[in-house]
């Protein structure tokens, strides 16, 4: 059984999200703050972290980038009031794998956890790929681009794979979203701009030229320049 981990302060949400993740079928551990939800994450090492922004004592963001110093792999769904474009643009730079806007219809939150969980529990394909100096291994889940390894979290792993998987061809942002998020976000694609951004910054990082392409007006594509 998946275990989920909700952070909040806000008791009524979290004895609601609780109810209707453990009417899920999925094992719900709770923390009213950043702090607490990181010992719990060291004891527990839950599949998937739900972690609202706006906390005492450390708040959703610091949380998540804390984290992530330690943590690159396990899931992070943020909650947020904070609806404008650089406010999600700021919570998915912290590390977040996924975000939702206050207030949300419990449906909502179900198809983004079960989506991710998806992710979490995905058989990885046996088969490496390799495209120029870039290689992967879904088994192992480790990259290298010119035999210099590559740290990934499992959204940019699932989305390097993702392109891999289809080199040289352009795949729309709609395919994209759909095949790494495992949903349709409606037309709002801040989120796989970001990850681009977050893959193009690591493949890149020991002086590799660019290698994911950027359609305008359709999406990106791994091609050399």
């Amino acid at each position: 059984m998946p275990t989920v981990l909700i952070v909040d302060d806000d008791p009524k949400l979290l004895k609601m999200l609780q109810r209707t993740l453990v009417y899920e079928n999925l094992d719900v551990l709770t923390a009213i703050n950043g702090l607490e939800a990181l010992s719990i994450v060291h004891e527990a090492h839950p599949d998937l972290i739900i972690a609202d922004w706006m906390m005492p004592k450390m708040d959703g963001l610091a949380f998540v980038q804390h984290l992530r110093d330690e943590d690159d792999k396990t899931m992070i769904l943020m909650l947020t009031a904070r609806d404008a474009i650089e406010n999600r643009v700021e919570g998915l730079e912290s590390g977040a794998d996924d975000y939702l806007v206050k207030p949300f219809a419990p449906a909502e939150l179900v198809a983004r956890v079960h989506a991710m969980l998806r992710r979490v529990e995905a058989k990885p394909e046996s088969k490496q790929v390799i495209y120029a100096d870039l290689w992967l291994d879904p088994i192992t889940r480790e990259a290298k681009r010119n035999e210099i390894p590559i740290s990934l979290t499992l959204t940019e792993f699932n989305l390097l794979h993702l392109l891999l998987r289809h080199p040289r061809q352009v795949l729309e942002r709609r395919q994209i979203l759909n095949d790494v998020w495992g949903y349709d976000f409606g037309g709002d694609d801040n989120v796989l701009e970001i990850y681009i951004g977050y893959l193009r910054k690591k493949l890149e990082a020991e002086g590799g030229s660019r290698i994911i392409q950027t359609i305008r007006g359709v999406g990106y594509a791994l091609r050399e320049e």
